[in-house]
């Protein structure tokens, strides 16, 4: 077991809290297997309820959300990749939520004077110290230019930095832990996982990041006013302050609101879905976290998009792979979907017999007209967990937008299919993808590849020839067990040549000695002989 406290002894107040925590609510398999247990706690009130008569997972997320941000988002992640955990954990983690009750105004007025250059009540033209909204990262307060604009103030929380960076860093080093004290976790690739939620974190923490994504979503639906984004007000923004337009908008569970503006709910679901998939399938970057407070219907049948700080990103290869997904299970083409699972997850030696099995249960248990995205993406996860095959997280995050996205249009239309929606979308994409034009830019690229590799071949090939010439070229060849062969071998000729020399002194030199009446000689013969013959007996007993 490795010494965490070490380890992580720059961080050893935050690490003791951690500890104490987990401890208070008895999630002690995770105490142990991290070296939790030898770690000074830090006095704490007992929990206000029984951890005795909670589950394991119940204990886990009390936990989580006692532990603050980073644990919360890590646990929000957990919830959503069914291709690592069981029902019973992710249904369990659903439950955390970040919304927190707001930090004293009087604490967040300092932070905001020093960023904004001066009382906030001189920048704008109406401030109101009440939070609108309030989350473990941030908080939002409603202002007015003196322009007349109203617009939203996003805040950081103060001190957040300093605790979520010793958080990730204890984190990095329990994922270490994990892969050593599990082998079998190690093929989620729990550092990688790690590693994508500091990435998360830290753009969250720098809501210029998150001006810069609205901007970047905003340019792809340049010239169309039915697709809104709210106006980034640069001026005022820096790392821990973002001022943004204010929509007003009607969240889509919002039946009355809806019924108010007169909206058409069918068609402001089937804009959402093009608008979300040309994000994640055309341009490759799309908004990660679309669930109902990010999503507003306008009047006029247009929807705005609000809050940027996660975004996902697919590279071009992903996205094909995606399109072959979905005709797959358009199609209930089995042998399609192990084909793109096993391409995902880079598995080499999955039970080939009982992947099968899964494809074929999978495509038949959803054959039905209309299929449910959400209950497709979550079984097709399923699937991969049961056959110990891990998602790439950026199509794990992929599918989590997906399924939020599929359940705020089941709000505005309870019939809603998102895979006959996205048809537009998909065969617009297919035919670029497969146009003369595009076939022509593969074609390109293929040619400046081989290019490159042909350019490199006359050189390889004269070196290979002057090192066969001075009998450089040499073989390297490794077969598994070999060394214990090698060590075998050794211990073989080892046993041999001592009892050669043993044999040698008790049939040639020991008569002679004890001839020539030598006593010291004699002596020395004896110990000798007695040591060689007892290391034989014992290399036999080793064998």
């Amino acid at each position: 077991m490795l010494k965490t406290a070490f380890v992580a002894a720059r961080d050893r107040q935050r690490l003791s809290e951690i500890a104490t925590v987990l401890i208070g609510f008895g999630v002690n398999n995770v105490v142990d297997k991290l070296g939790l247990r030898y770690i000074p706690i830090v006095p704490r009130r007992k929990p206000r309820i029984d951890v005795t008569r909670l589950s394991q997972p119940e204990r886990l997320r009390r936990a989580i959300e006692a532990l603050g941000p980073t644990f919360i988002k890590f646990g929000q992640v957990l919830a959503s990749r069914p291709d690592l955990l069981s029902p019973v954990w992710t249904e369990e983690l659903e439950k955390l939520h970040s919304q927190v009750s707001p930090m004293p105004w009087e604490q967040i007025r300092p932070q905001l004077e020093a960023d904004l250059g001066a009382p906030p009540q001189e920048i704008f033209a109406e401030f109101d110290t009440n939070a609108i909204a309030s989350a473990s990262i941030a908080q939002v307060y409603r202002a007015r230019l003196h322009s007349g604009e109203d617009v939203v103030v996003k805040v950081l929380r103060p001190g957040l930095r300093k605790v979520i960076d010793a958080d990730l860093r204890l984190m990095a080093h329990g994922a270490r832990i994990v892969e050593t004290e599990w082998p079998d976790m190690a093929r989620y690739q729990p550092r990688e996982q790690m590693r994508h939620l500091a990435a998360g974190l830290n753009g969250e923490l720098d809501l210029m990041n998150e001006a810069r994504n609205c901007e970047l979503l905003a340019s792809m639906f340049e010239g169309r006013d039915d697709i809104v984004f709210p106006k980034i007000h640069w001026e005022w923004c820096s790392e821990r302050v973002l001022v943004q337009e204010f929509i007003h908008g009607i969240s889509p569970t919002d039946e009355e609101g809806l019924n108010r503006i007169g909206v058409d709910k069918k068609l402001l679901a089937q804009k959402g879905t093009d608008a979300f998939l040309r994000m994640a399938l055309i341009e490759g970057v799309f908004h990660a976290d679309p669930h109902p407070g990010n999503l507003l219907a306008l009047p006029g049948n247009r929807i705005g998009f609000i809050d940027f700080g996660i975004v996902g990103r697919l590279s071009q290869k992903r996205r094909n792979q995606l399109l072959v997904l979905i005709g797959a299970m358009l199609k209930q083409d089995a042998d399609g979907l192990m084909a793109v699972l096993l391409d995902w997850t880079g598995a080499s030696n999955p039970d080939m017999t009982k992947l099968e099995g899964s494809a074929q249960a999978f495509v038949e248990s959803h054959s039905s007209i209309p299929l449910n995205l959400g209950l497709v993406l979550t079984d097709f996860m399923t699937m991969a967990r049961e056959n110990d095959l891990a998602m790439p997280t950026d199509l794990a995050i992929l599918f989590k937008g997906l399924v939020t996205a599929d359940g705020v249009m089941r709000y505005l239309d309870p019939n809603f299919d998102l895979f006959a929606a996205a048809g537009p979308t998909v065969r617009a994409t297919m035919s670029k993808q497969f146009s003369l034009s595009g076939l022509k830019s593969k074609a390109e690229a293929l040619g400046v590849g081989l290019f490159g590799a042909a350019s490199e071949l006359p050189t390889l090939i004269h070196l290979m020839l002057v090192r066969l010439k001075q009998g450089r070229v040499t073989v390297e060849i490794e077969v598994k067990g070999l060394d214990k062969v090698t060590r075998g071998i050794e211990r073989a000729a080892a046993r041999v040549a001592v009892a050669l020399v043993v044999a040698a002194f008790a049939t040639q030199l020991a008569p002679r000695l004890i001839d020539l009446g030598t006593p010291a000689f004699v002596t020395v013969g004896m110990v000798v002989f007695t040591l060689g013959v007892g290391w034989l007996v014992l290399l036999g007993r080793n064998r």
